[in-house]
Order: structure tokens, then sequence, then C-alpha cells
């Protein structure tokens, strides 16, 4: 079980050095921090696919933040290894090279939430889990977590930890939000049965859930695409006019009740959101302080309950 607290709301750093710059990352983390936020989420990846960027700008923006504000104990700071170009994989070696270019970039001593940013199959599980273990024990880790595995991968990796007296993953990281919830099927019971929390990411599915994006609706963002899509889904678009009800009931945002139904759903510590401007975290924020009845969950839950298989 996790010791780590995160808040009601985990910021994503996907878009810091990427559709956020430097000083607009400062506004948005200097907000975040203002309104009681307490959980950053990033990866030695973020934001390789931006052409001229190499990866690590993120966690770059995110460590010079921490230590120019002299607020590293105040926040949680989660990242991953894994996806980053040279540093592909979870073999031993990688995982230890990679998490001391983390640190150095982050400019800190120990990350929080270190995640194998998702499965390598090639790789025995036992040598993943040892190197994770290893940096525990060596202070530059206080816990591990698996982003985008299945449930069996997960199980067997309990397995491992379990007989080899090895830290075990406390935190999962995966795709879940009210238009993506194909992981309520299997993947979050394991979740659940393995005594881990869960931290959603695509909370908000590229924007959709924020409610800006409807039938006829042009929105200039560069992931309109991706989210527009989800218009081709008539249960989507009733799920538009379900969360207006609901927003409305509150007096808030339709985004701040899309990540308030999310973490009332089992096994979710905290949903992760990003924000490339200050005035778009105040809505992230803003569902802290929602709390919905067991009426208003079913209804948003009913409108794109999954299909088992």
């Amino acid at each position: 079980m996790t010791e780590l607290d995160f808040g009601p709301v985990m910021l994503g750093g996907n878009v810091f050095g990427w559709t956020a710059d430097r000083d607009e990352s400062f506004r948005v983390l200097d907000a975040f921090l203002d309104a009681g936020g307490r959980a950053l989420d990033t990866a030695d990846v973020y934001s390789a696919w931006i052409s001229g960027n190499a990866g690590g700008e993120s966690e770059s923006i995110l460590g010079e933040w921490l230590e120019s504000r002299g607020v590293r104990d105040r926040v949680v700071v989660a990242t991953k290894v894994g996806s980053l170009g040279g540093r592909r994989g979870l073999s031993s070696a990688n995982i230890t090279a990679a998490v001391d270019d983390s640190l150095r970039r982050l400019r800190t001593d120990r990350i929080d939430l270190y995640f194998a940013h998702r499965d390598d199959e090639t790789v025995a599980q036992d040598e993943t889990m040892g190197a994770f273990d290893a940096l525990v024990k060596a202070g530059k880790v206080r816990e591990i977590g698996a982003s985008n595995f299945t449930p069996a991968r997960l199980r067997s990796a309990a397995r491992i930890a379990a007989a080899s007296g090895l830290t075990p993953f406390t935190v999962a990281q995966d795709h879940w939000s009210l238009v993506e919830r194909d992981a309520e099927i299997d993947l979050v019971p394991t979740v659940g049965e393995l005594g881990m929390v869960e931290v959603p990411y695509s909370s908000l599915a590229s924007g959709f859930l924020t409610g800006k994006y409807r039938p006829g609706v042009d929105v200039d963002s560069r992931r309109a695409g991706r989210a527009a899509a989800y218009l081709d889904d008539p249960r989507n678009v009733d799920l538009l006019d379900a969360l207006d009800d609901v927003a409305a009931e509150h007096g808030v945002s339709v985004t701040a009740v899309s990540l308030a139904w999310l973490r009332e759903q089992s096994h979710v510590a905290a949903p992760i959101a990003s924000a490339r401007t200050a005035e778009q975290l105040a809505e992230l924020m803003q569902s802290a302080a929602v709390t919905l009845t067991r009426q208003e969950v079913e209804l948003l839950s009913a409108a794109t309950e999954p299909v088992s298989a």
C-alpha cells in the first residue's frame, strides 16, 4: 500500500516543454501549489516527440522550478523509465542509468514514485524488480509503480516481489476516464486485489471531458482531432448532456465533474490531469471541492458503461 499523498488531482507534466514553455509552466506550477496541489507526474520521455527536443525537457523544467521555489519537500514527484530513446526498456542497467539522469534533471536526491512506463517482456521480471528494489534501498526512490501493465503481469510482478523480499509496485498508472473505461473490466480489480492504488492518465480524454468539444464546434487545439473523435459515439454526446446537468447543479465546470467522477471510483488515489495555462489549472483544482452524490455518479457511469468481454 502506498504511503504517498497525491492530493485531489495529480498535475501531469507532459505539457511542460511542449504546449507550455518554461515561463508558462512555472505559472501553472505556482498556481497548482497555491491551490493546495501536492503531486506532480512526469517522465523522462516528455517531450521527445517535439522537433528539436531530446526528451527530459519536462523533468528539467520541473527541476528548475523545484529548486528556484525551494519546495521539494512540499510535493510528491513521480517520473518514469522505459520509453525514452537511448533509455528504452526495463533492464537493470537501463533503470540504473536512467534514474540518475532523471535525478540530475529534477535537481533532487530522490524520486518519490518511479514508474515503469510500460512493460518490457524482453527482460525477466525478477531482474526488473531487483533493479527497482536496489534504487529504493539506495534511497534514490521511495516507491515504485507500473504503467500500462496487463493484470497478469501485475500479478507476476507481485509474486516475484513477495517471494524474493523485493519492493513491490504500490501504484498503477493507466488510461482511464469517463469515455475510456476498459480498465474497469479486469485491470482495476487486479490493482485493488494487489493492494495497489490507481492514478489514471488521460483522465480528461485529450480535453473532450472539459466540455468544449461539441457537435458542430471547431476547437483550436493540437489535440482537437483526438478529442473530437469521441463525438462519433452517440453515448459520448449523451454523456455531455449529463455532465452539463451535474455541473450546473454544483455550480462548477464540466472539467471539475469529470475529475470528481474518476476520484470516486474504486482504488483511485487521484486522477492525473495537465494544464498548459494557469486559467486551465483553476478548473482542474475546482474539482477538489466537488463531492458527487451516489445518484450523480451512477448517472454519469450509466452513459458509458463498459462492456465485459
